[in-house]
Parts: C-alpha cells; sequence; structure tokens
C-alpha cells in the first residue's frame, strides 16, 4: 500500500458518494454524515448495483474518517468500484493516475497477500540454500568407524568403573528426620482432603430445579431472550440470559427462592418459591404484552413493497406508538454504539422495504399507563462483505 493508493481511496469514496446522490437524497450530501437509515438505504442500493454489501461496521471506519490511515480490503475496494462504474479497483485508479504515477497490476495485493508472498519467498530462499549446502554422505572410510566406535565404548567402561557402589550399611540411613523435614507437606495433604470432604458433602446437600417457560396466550415457548435475575438475602442480585426455547436450571440448598423474569414482549413477573416441598421441575406461564407484541409485529412484517398493506401498517404504527416516544438504534461497533430516532423516521424505516428489516430485532420496548409505547430499543445485525 502506497501513500497514493489512500488518495485513490478518497477519490473512490467521493464518487461513491456522487453516484448515490443521482438517485437518492439523504439527509446530508456528505457521506461522511451519513447514519441509521440513509446507510441501510445505501446498503440496499449497492447490493442492487454491485451484487454484494459492506457491513455497517466497515461503513463507519471507512467513510466516518477522513483520510483514512489503512485501506479496506481488496474484495470492498472491488465492490465499490463496480458500483461507481469500474470494472475493479485496479480499473478506478487506472482512470484516476496522478502526475507522473506508475500503475502496476500487483499494487492490488493488500496487506496480508503481500506479507504472504514475502513468508513464500522466504521459505524457498530458505530452501534454496539447504539445497547448495554440502551434505553428509556414508562414505566415511571403515576405519574411522570403527574408531569411533571403540573410543565410545572405552568412554562407556570408564564411566561404570567411577560408580561408587554403596555398601549394605550406606543405603539404610535413619529416617528419624522425616517427619519433621515434610511436617508442612503433610499438613498441607490433610487440608486439602478436609476441604475435599466438606466440599463434596456440601455438594450433597444441593438441589436442582428446572424452570420452563410458556407463553400463556399461545401455550408455546417464549419467543424472546428471559433475562432472570435471583434474588438473595444480603447479597447481589444474580443476572442469568435465557435463550428463547430453554429452561433455567438451578443449584441450591437454600430453602426459599425468588426471581425476576424479564423479557421484551412480556409482562414482567416476580416468583417466589418455597422449595421444601416445591417440584423439582415447574412450568411457568408468562403474559404476552399485547401493544409490544403489536408493535414488534407491525416493525418486522413484510409488506411485499404492497402500497395498501404498506399503509395500513404505517397506521398501525401510528396508533401504537406513543408520539413523544424515544427509539434507539444500537449498533454492533465501537465507532457509534447507538443512535436516537423520532417515532416519524423509526415508522419510515420500517415501512420502507429493504432487505435490512429480516435482520432487525427489538431489544426492548416500554409503555406508558394508557398502553402507548414511549420507548423502543432495536438493532439490525451487521452483515459481512460478501457477495450475494
Amino acid at each position: 500500500m502506497t501513500d497514493l493508493d489512500l488518495l485513490h481511496f478518497e477519490q473512490l469514496k467521493k464518487d461513491v458518494q456522487a453516484q448515490y446522490l443521482k438517485e437518492y437524497t439523504p439527509s446530508y450530501d456528505d457521506i461522511s454524515k451519513w447514519k441509521g437509515i440513509d446507510i441501510i438505504y445505501f446498503q440496499e442500493d449497492l447490493r442492487k448495483k454491485a451484487k454484494g454489501n459492506i457491513s455497517e461496521k466497515s461503513f463507519y471506519t471507512y467513510f466516518k474518517n477522513s483520510p483514512v490511515t489503512k485501506l479496506p480490503r481488496i474484495d470492498m475496494l472491488n465492490l465499490l468500484s463496480i458500483y461507481t462504474g469500474y470494472d475493479s479497483w485496479y480499473e478506478f485508479k487506472k482512470q484516476h493516475l496522478f502526475a507522473g504515477e506508475l500503475l502496476q497490476q500487483d499494487q492490488d495485493m493488500s496487506d496480508e497477500e503481500i506479507e504472504d508472498l514475502e513468508k513464500t519467498l522466504e521459505s524457498l530462499s530458505n530452501l534454496s540454500k539447504s539445497k547448495n549446502s554440502p551434505e553428509k554422505t556414508s562414505e566415511t572410510p571403515q576405519e574411522n568407524t570403527d574408531l569411533q566406535k571403540s573410543n565410545s565404548e572405552n568412554q562407556i567402561v570408564n564411566k561404570n568403573t567411577e560408580l561408587k557402589i554403596p555398601s549394605d550399611s550406606e543405603t539404610v540411613k535413619p529416617k528419624k528426620n522425616f517427619f519433621k523435614k515434610n511436617i508442612w507437606a503433610l499438613a498441607t495433604s490433610i487440608l486439602i482432603l478436609v476441604t475435599g470432604i466438606l466440599g463434596f458433602k456440601d455438594e450433597l446437600f444441593l438441589k436442582e430445579y428446572k424452570y420452563c417457560f410458556t407463553d400463556a396466550d399461545r401455550g408455546t415457548s417464549v419467543i424472546n431472550t428471559l433475562e432472570i435475575k435471583v434474588i438473595k438475602e444480603n447479597e447481589s442480585p444474580i443476572l442469568y440470559r435465557i435463550k428463547p426455547g430453554d429452561c433455567f436450571k438451578y443449584s441450591t440448598k437454600d430453602k426459599i427462592l425468588k426471581m425476576e423474569i424479564r423479557a421484551p414482549f412480556y409482562e414482567y413477573l416476580t416468583i417466589s418459591r418455597s422449595l421444601e416441598n416445591a417440584p423439582t421441575e415447574e412450568m411457568i406461564e408468562l403474559k404476552p404484552d399485547d401493544y409490544k407484541m403489536a408493535v414488534n409485529y407491525f416493525s418486522v412484517k413484510d409488506a411485499n413493497g404492497n402500497p395498501e398493506l404498506l399503509k395500513q401498517k404505517r397506521k398501525q404504527l401510528e396508533n401504537l406508538i406513543s408520539n413523544n416516544a424515544i427509539i434507539y438504534q444500537v449498533y454492533d461497533n465501537t465507532t457509534y454504539g447507538i443512535e436516537t430516532l423520532d417515532k416519524q423516521k423509526y415508522i419510515t424505516l420500517v415501512t420502507t422495504p429493504t432487505t435490512s428489516l429480516k435482520n432487525l430485532s427489538v431489544i426492548e420496548m416500554k409503555k406508558d399507563n394508557n398502553g402507548k409505547i414511549i420507548s423502543i430499543k432495536f438493532k439490525i445485525a451487521s452483515t459481512d462483505e460478501k457477495n450475494k
């Protein structure tokens, strides 16, 4: 990679921006200011025109910072070049040469590919050196071999004669200091043994309980990840996350178990159990929150571009979400962790047909006393830069 490559990439970013602005009107003309819904629409256009995709994380890494200090992978460079009307990254650079610049085909190689090539060349160089170095042969004169063997045998005999064989009186030494010298080792061994026995004894008193969860209205498994907080007296709560469809297993010797159970689309529930005569397995019903269920359903519902269905979807969301609702989009990258949207931007996002909506998932919802949704936290799962 050269400094000229970085300058070419800055040119490419401007061409990408110009290409998108030919057909769309984002929140800002400057591509470095795009976020949220603008990025989603750009990803959709990229998939349509170049048959590939770049992740949200890559967009923030390479388009939010200018100038960049590191080039993207060659596949991303080729994809963006195709989007702007060129066959490849090499062809783009070829049409944007700086004064006095000499372009070579191998400049398309990434840093990783160059490093691999250097290692390969180094291996070939070492192999060549080993082949040119004199090799050991089996043509050693017989008399030299016999002489070496004779010398080795003599050395072994001499060493054996130097060994001192102890007498019977020397082999039986007094052991009266053994206990004194090893008292700490013995004490440690006893302590470990006692601790192990006590620990094993404590395990014998533990009893395992299994709690499974079902949708009270539908009789099916809960569709959300559950957050279960176990409350113990004079201790900090312990939080467990249970995947949809999984049961919660908990081992304890306590007589009482108190749990707080939360899930995005279900009503909050507190469970208290006396474990003295409680069953070891139990099915717990969670009451679905109809408003939250409805908002989630209309958010991810695929209208297939049907104008009537999109109109109905928008109307339903208008009724379910408060005008003052605070809505957060959570990102996977550290550059831009969260973005705030208002009600209308959120409705526009989820009523615009894009493939990104297939990856939308609601993390949390809150509502007021009238049932209106006043808070939504959601994310759209990232996708890799792979051709589709």
